[in-house]
């Protein structure tokens, strides 16, 4: 190996005290700051998965962080926190509540804890997408994503928690 080799391999191999911290945040019991999102193309069946998985986390003493978005991952995530008790509930928003499907207003409604972005409206939904994914990782110890091998922004959102060492479960869908 030469010295560039080296020095790159030697910055992707955690120290112990990253290890330790990481193991300490496993084993921790208690309530844990939990990012759920994923695809919009999930079929119904796995929806009612991720809404159960929802209101369990919920359940548990959890406060679950999603973003928006048409039906799919984040709707499930939203109806199944909702009902357990919505003030566990965090939503970030890759642009505006007025930029959701109308159905998702609507399930938006007396959520206390959403924040919007008038800035990004003009943006991509990708990469207002992208911005808004990095942000609810920022802010959590775990995340939960539900996506495909070909889903771009979620498959970087995935690789951006594993680089800020957060605890990434990854369900691939096909």
């Amino acid at each position: 190996m030469g010295p560039s080799e080296s020095s790159a391999a030697a910055a992707t191999i955690p120290t112990v005290d990253e290890l330790a911290q990481e193991l300490l945040m496993i084993q921790q019991s208690g309530p844990k700051k939990v990012a759920v999102f994923g695809t919009r193309n999930l079929p119904l069946t796995h929806q009612q998965l991720v809404e159960m998985l929802s209101y369990a986390l919920v359940l548990s003493g959890n406060q679950i962080f999603t973003s928006g978005g048409a039906n799919g991952t984040n709707v499930a995530v939203i109806r199944g926190a909702q009902r357990a008790n919505p003030d566990r509930l965090s939503i970030i928003l890759p642009q505006t509540i007025g930029q959701q499907p109308g159905e998702v207003q609507d399930l938006l409604i007396g959520i206390k804890n959403i924040v919007e972005y008038p800035e990004r409206r003009t943006m991509t939904l990708a990469d207002a997408s992208k911005i808004c994914n990095h942000e609810i990782i920022d802010q959590c110890n775990q995340v939960i994503c539900f996506l495909y091998h070909t889903s771009h922004t979620l498959l970087e959102s995935v690789n951006y928690a594993k680089e800020r060492r957060k605890i990434v479960t990854s369900f691939y869908l096909d």
